[in-house]
């Protein structure tokens, strides 16, 4: 069984506390209960005293755990915020920028087992949690195999006078195998990681990946696709993927006329403001909240369809605020190329004094949002008193798996082979381990 190591924080002091006997491979010695260490033009601290070594500190039993203070989560988010998160396995840090990086490393099962209850609410259904427990799995070791292979190389960022075209995938990390955060998988320890529902679904999956053509598949997920899944080219690097698939997210044909070229301005209306029937077109708080934790229910509006509002002057501030480009007044949005899923890939920003467009997927969501808006699936609409009305569909990239119509799946008796099957079609599952 693989080990793997996640970095927790990146800061010039980290306040971290122990409970029970950890030794230092190093030759620190570190007594339990808490400690700050620190680094300050190139001198490191422990407790106000110097170091010349990193403590990299191994628990004496499983029972040993450490606490690591003031973790942000949902970094850039709408959710940001700090807490206390509780580990098992060992604690090391090492030096990147100047600033410190607190380092987990354990089994991959049992970081999985964090993941799940980090990602979803612990209570949610058997088989929806057992088919997030191979989504996480094989993302995971997709990407620690693809750190072997050599790569190809693509500009992440297209920026001039005119464009500014930039995505933000997962950028191998030098000093550990993930990070904490959304930008990798939500890993917060055992924090909320208390449900035996998520170690029996680790358990029954346990060495479990999804695989096309003998390679493990690179599974994407988000919170909701809008009823359309999107692939993977329209919000990364311009490679296709055959398992990542665009389509409606239902076994039927939802009723009604829909236009279904979406990647054109009439379809992408015609799907955005009507509700055609779909897995994650859903209600129902019992499902919604085994996909979202609590600080995404208080702060998160409607997934399925959603409507957000500007003023002119509002939302031509935000974006020189977001971006700095330069355009002043907003005078119009027009929308270059859409994805299958009808998400915008990029977008022309027309102002007073001149116009941009922006890309990809993200990009576009960072610069219309104080945080992020949920989706780049939208049409734009100017009322009488010359509002941008943003009217959305789902929240996040919609590649691979949605969340939340993975639950209702599985409220509806799917297995998990069969919610795993459905978004990553092609793929088969295999056990590695």
């Amino acid at each position: 069984m693989p080990e793997i190591s996640v970095g927790i924080i990146h800061a010039n002091k980290i306040y971290f506390s122990l409970d029970g006997k950890f030794n230092d491979k190093n030759g620190l010695e570190i007594k339990p209960g808490k400690h700050c260490l620190a680094v300050a033009e190139g001198i490191i601290t422990i407790d106000g005293k110097v170091i010349n070594t990193l403590p990299n500190l191994s628990p004496k039993n499983d029972k040993c755990r450490f606490t690591l203070h003031d973790v942000v989560i949902g970094i850039g988010f709408h959710w940001e915020q700090k807490e206390d998160q509780l580990f098992k396995g060992a604690l090391s840090f090492v030096l990147e920028g100047g600033k410190l990086w607190a380092v987990n490393t354990l089994s991959i099962e049992d970081y999985l087992f964090c993941v799940i209850a980090s990602e979803m609410k612990s209570t949610s259904s058997l088989e929806l949690l057992k088919a997030h427990a191979v989504v996480s799995r094989s993302w995971l070791m997709a990407q620690i195999e693809a750190k072997k292979k050599p790569k190809t190389q693509y500009r992440s960022a297209s920026i001039n006078a005119g464009t500014l075209i930039k995505w933000y995938d997962r950028e191998d990390h030098t000093l550990f195998d993930v990070c904490a955060d959304d930008h990798c998988q939500r890993y917060q320890g055992l924090t909320r990681a208390n449900n035996k529902s998520v170690k029996r679904a680790i358990e029954e999956t346990a060495g479990q990946l999804l695989v096309y053509e003998g390679e493990i598949c690179d599974a994407r997920f988000s919170k909701c696709c809008g009823g359309m899944t999107e692939v993977f080219e329209t919000c990364w690097q311009p490679t296709h993927i055959d398992y990542l698939q665009s389509f409606v997210d239902n076994t039927v044909r939802p009723e009604g006329t829909h236009d279904w070229d979406l990647t054109t301005e009439e379809g992408a209306k015609n799907w955005i403001t009507t509700s055609p029937e779909a897995y994650c077109d859903t209600t129902d708080a019992e499902i919604l909240k085994q996909v979202l934790n609590d600080y995404d229910v208080k702060t998160t509006p409607k997934m399925y369809r959603w409507v957000v509002e500007y003023s002119q002057q509002e939302i031509s501030d935000l974006i020189e605020e977001k971006s700095a480009l330069g355009i002043g007044i907003l005078q119009d949005m027009e929308v270059v190329e859409r994805g299958p899923s009808g998400r915008i890939v990029q977008l022309k920003l027309i102002g007073s004094n001149k116009s941009v467009t922006i890309g990809k997927e993200l990009e576009i969501r960072r610069t219309l949002s104080k945080s992020h808006l949920q989706s780049s699936a939208f049409v734009v609409d100017r009322n009488l008193q010359g509002k941008f009305i943003i009217r959305g569909a789902g929240w996040g990239h919609g590649v691979g798996m949605c969340q939340v119509g993975a639950a209702v799946m599985a409220h509806r008796q799917f297995s998990y082979k069969g919610i795993l099957y459905h978004y990553f079609r092609r793929a088969t599952i295999e056990k590695r381990w």
